[in-house]
C-alpha cells in the first residue's frame, strides 16, 4: 500500500516521504481501515516541526490522527463492525470512556509509536474506532476525530455545559473554532469571534456567529469581547492561542465561565490570573477527548445537520503542498487530503 513516512532526524516538510509498504492484516480485535480522506491538525506541524510532545520524533511514524474510510476487513473477536461499515478512528487508542488519565492518553495516532492515517490502509484496535455521522461523506467525517471532538469537550463536556442563551467567544477561524461555531448555535448560544481579517469575520457571520472582532484593529480585543456579551457575560471560551491570548480571554470570561485551554497558536506571553479569582471563572485543560464523546458528537452532528467546513481537498500526492497551505494564512476550516 502507498503510505507517508515522517522520517526521524529531519524537521520541516524535508522529513516527509512517500513510501511503499505492506498492506497490514488485522489480528484479533483488529480492525484493518481502507482510509478514503485524512485531515490536518496544527498538532501534526508541531510534530513535522519536531516540537510536539517529547520533541522530534526517534522513529518513523505514518503521521496524521484523523482519517475516515471503510472497513476492509476485521480480525477474530471484532463484534462492533463488518466489513463495509463507514468508520474513523480516535486520537487516543486508549480512551473509550470517563475522565482521562496517564494511560488513556499515552498513545495517539500519528505519533510514535502509533501509526497514523496517511496511507491507504489503517490498522486499528476495535476499542479505537467509531461510526460516522451517516449524512457525512468521508472528507467531512475526517475532519472530526482531533479538531471536533476537542471543540465538543470544550463545550458540552465541562462542568458547565453549553446551554441556551449563553454566550461562547471563539478564537480565530481554524478548524476548532468553526466546529465549535456550529455546535454552539445548534445549542441555542450566541457566537463571539475573532480574526485578523475582515472578510473571514463576514463568512464567520454568514455561519451564525453574532459578533465578530478584528484583534489587529481591536488590540484590547478581550475587554471588546465581553462588552459585546452584554450583562450575562460569556460562558465559554474556545482558547486556542496559549500564552500570547490567554491574559486577554481571562478579560473577557464572565462570571463563573469557564476557559478551555486548547492550543499554543500564540506562543509568547505572560498572564496575571486575578482575573479568574474575581469572577469565580476557571480554567480546563483540553486534550482532544474519548472515543465515547466522538459518539455523541457523531450524534449531534446527525441531529442538527451540522456538516464542518472544508477549505481545500489535496490529492493523496499533493500531502506536501496540504502541509504548506494549512499553515498559512489563508486557512478558514479543516484542509483534507484524499486518499
Amino acid at each position: 500500500m502507498r503510505t507517508y513516512v515522517l522520517e526521524p532526524g529531519h524537521q520541516g516538510l524535508e522529513a516527509l516521504r512517500q513510501a511503499e509498504i505492506a498492506t497490514p492484516v488485522p489480528g484479533p480485535g483488529e480492525i484493518l481501515i481502507q482510509v478514503r480522506a485524512c485531515s490536518l491538525n496544527y498538532r501534526d506541524q508541531l510534530l513535522i516541526q519536531g516540537r510536539y510532545f517529547g520533541g522530534p520524533i526517534r522513529t518513523a511514524a505514518i503521521p496524521l490522527s484523523d482519517g475516515a474510510g471503510e472497513v476492509a476487513a476485521i480480525g477474530a473477536g471484532v463484534t462492533r463492525f463488518a466489513v463495509g461499515d463507514r468508520v474513523t478512528g480516535t486520537f487516543f487508542l486508549d480512551w473509550e470512556d470517563g475522565p482521562a488519565d496517564a494511560r488513556k492518553v499515552a498513545t495517539s495516532l500519528g505519533a510514535p509509536p502509533a501509526t497514523g492515517m496517511l496511507a491507504e490502509y489503517a490498522l486499528l484496535p476495535e476499542r479505537a474506532v467509531v461510526p460516522i455521522a451517516p449524512s457525512l461523506s468521508f472528507e467531512e467525517a475526517a475532519t472530526l476525530p482531533c479538531a471536533g471532538i476537542t471543540a465538543w469537550n470544550a463545550l458540552m463536556e465541562g462542568p458547565r455545559r453549553l446551554q441556551p442563551g449563553d454566550t461562547v467567544l471563539l478564537l480565530g477561524t481554524g478548524g476548532v473554532s468553526l466546529i465549535a461555531l456550529q455546535l454552539a448555535r445548534a445549542a441555542g448560544a450566541a457566537v463571539i469571534i475573532t480574526s485578523s481579517s475582515d472578510a473571514k469575520l463576514e463568512r464567520a457571520r454568514a455561519m451564525g456567529a453574532t459578533h465578530g472582532i478584528n484583534y489587529r484593529a481591536t488590540p484590547d480585543w478581550g475587554a471588546a469581547a465581553a462588552e459585546a456579551a452584554g450583562p450575562n457575560g460569556i460562558s465559554h471560551i474556545v482558547e486556542v492561542g496559549g500564552p500570547g491570548t490567554i491574559a486577554q480571554s481571562m478579560q473577557a470570561i464572565g462570571y463563573g465561565g469557564e476557559i478551555g485551554i486548547i492550543g499554543l497558536l500564540a506562543a509568547e506571553g505572560q498572564s496575571n490570573p486575578l482575573a479568574l479569582m474575581t469572577r469565580g471563572a476557571t480554567m480546563r485543560g483540553i486534550f482532544v477527548g474519548s472515543r465515547a464523546m466522538a459518539e455523541r458528537l457523531n450524534a449531534a452532528v446527525e441531529a442538527n445537520g451540522i456538516r464542518p467546513v472544508i477549505d481545500r481537498v489535496f490529492a493523496f500526492d499533493d500531502a506536501v503542498d496540504a502541509y504548506r497551505y494549512q499553515s498559512g494564512s489563508d486557512l478558514f476550516g479543516k484542509v483534507v487530503i484524499s486518499v
